[in-house]
């Protein structure tokens, strides 16, 4: 049995680990960590776990959590794993963490898009950023995981195959992104209140959304080169989703641009024996409806023949592939778990 620890289990991400742990046969959570909701009970805090879990809420003492467990789950602020995590805590238990802090190799880059400074820049190297499709063999045996995030999972996954495969050019891509409101966490915020949100959708973080450079350094790995992205998120009105549309101009071979059939076996030679990847049949689009409340993408493409652009698109649940669901998955592979044990959430509807 895996001991499993949650620092940061009062958020919406903590919350979700929470549930998707206890119908995990494999894992008994130990620790509940929230430093705003000390010694009260976790079932007073989400109310969903009446009578599914009696324990109370700890601090966020890694030091001490380090030795009763043997995985740690931070879902916690930028900066907060980076300012206490030791070599001497790597030595005792894996860490997923699912804050930005190592998911950026270049810490400059980190610094100049998160605005502070990183306390532990020497464990960024050893990281493996937990994009299980992608960078599964990377994940195995390590130390520490850096869980990507809800926006970057969908846009690497949606364009991954056709960067990696040189069919687009990746200097014209263009990533149009739709999240729930749940991508913004559970603490009180004017903007995410119900009067601001409903009845209406809006873009933010306009060229200076801090997960840009995450999914360009993911990508220019794939395309072997330095790329720059447009990436613009929306706030739409729902819990939970994350909707990608993503636009770039196709390569031609030979004067021709490739084909549906052409561009489809490339999508299904990275992700056909996928599980969490649903790759639609022609003509359907990706919905958040049919994602929702479990760890699957579902991904397809629409050739613009006039315009000479592949028009790629995903959706995925942003609190559960996007967030606690991956750090699962990675806890399976560094296990050596099936990688689905745990994550066979059937999507809900409506």
């Amino acid at each position: 049995m895996i001991r499993a620890g949650i620092i940061g289990a009062t958020g919406y991400a903590g919350g979700e680990l929470v549930r998707i742990l206890l119908g995990h046969k494999d894992v008994e959570i130990k620790w509940y960590g929230s430093r705003s909701y000390i010694d009260q009970k976790y079932a007073d805090v989400y109310r969903n776990m009446f009578t599914l879990v009696e324990d109370t809420c700890l601090d966020d003492n890694i030091e001490k959590l380090a030795g009763e467990v043997d995985v740690i789950f931070t879902a916690t602020p930028q900066g907060f794993l980076a300012g206490i995590l030791t070599e001497e805590i790597l030595s005792q238990c894996k860490v997923i963490d699912l804050s930005a802090d190592y998911r950026i190799k270049d810490v400059g880059v980190y610094e100049h898009w998160y605005g502070i400074k990183h306390e532990s820049p020497q464990l960024i190297k050893e990281a493996a950023y937990g994009l299980c499709e992608i960078n599964r063999e990377m994940i195995r045996g390590k130390r520490l995981i850096a869980n990507p995030g809800c926006y970057t999972t969908c846009s690497i996954l949606t364009a991954y195959p056709l960067v990696k495969e040189g069919f687009i050019d990746p200097s014209t891509l263009i990533i149009d992104a739709k999240s729930g409101t749940s991508g913004a966490g559970r603490g009180a915020k004017t903007a995410n209140l119900y009067c601001e949100v409903n009845e209406n959708i809006k873009a933010y973080g306009v060229a200076t959304h801090r997960h840009t450079p995450e999914i360009e350094e993911q990508l220019g790995y794939a395309a072997g080169e330095e790329i720059r992205v447009n990436f613009t998120p929306h706030l739409v009105p729902m819990n939970r989703g994350i909707l990608v549309t993503e636009y770039a101009t196709l390569k031609a071979k030979n004067g021709k641009f490739p084909s549906y059939e052409e561009i489809k076996v490339v999508y299904e030679k990275y992700y056909k024996d996928e599980t969490f990847i649903r790759l639609l049949d022609q003509g359907v689009c990706p919905e958040t409806k049919w994602v929702e409340g479990s760890n699957y993408v579902d991904l397809n493409f629409v050739i613009d023949e006039r315009t000479g652009r592949v028009i790629m698109m995903g959706a995925l649940d942003n609190v559960v592939k996007g967030a606690a669901g991956q750090a699962v998955q990675n806890m399976n592979i560094l296990f050596e778990l099936p990688e689905k044990s745990g994550l066979e959430l059937v999507p809900m509807f409506p």
